[in-house]
């Protein structure tokens, strides 16, 4: 089992940069497939970068070339660099931890992108 807590989040205008980090409690990152997740008022949750076991990565056509996952495997934490913002791309950002038998959410961070 694993627990996930999202930060990072917060307000920027259009163009600027944030990066929200995932700290995972009670087992390592390094078995599950770690993704990132948003919801934005009115839509379904989608998915936005996910980070397999593996380290392969990929990520949804609309954040591709301005969004990076990664991981730090010793600090337990998985990490998404966006740049580039858009107003399109508020909404409540989750971390997801999954693999078979186990599927974790966190709280979610509020983005807010202002044009």
């Amino acid at each position: 089992q694993v627990q996930v807590v999202e930060s990072g989040g917060g307000s920027v205008q259009s163009g600027g940069s944030l990066r929200l980090s995932c700290a995972a409690s009670g087992s390592g990152i390094i078995t599950y497939r770690m993704g990132w997740y948003r919801q934005a008022p009115g839509k379904q949750r989608e998915l936005v970068a996910r980070i397999f076991s593996t380290g392969i990565t990929n990520y949804v056509d609309s954040v591709k070339g301005r969004y990076t996952i990664s991981r730090d495997i010793a600090k337990n934490t998985v990490y998404l660099q966006m740049n580039s913002l858009k107003p399109e791309d508020t909404a409540v950002y989750y971390c997801n931890a999954y693999k078979f038998g186990g599927d974790y959410w966190g709280q979610g961070t509020q983005v807010t992108v202002s044009s």
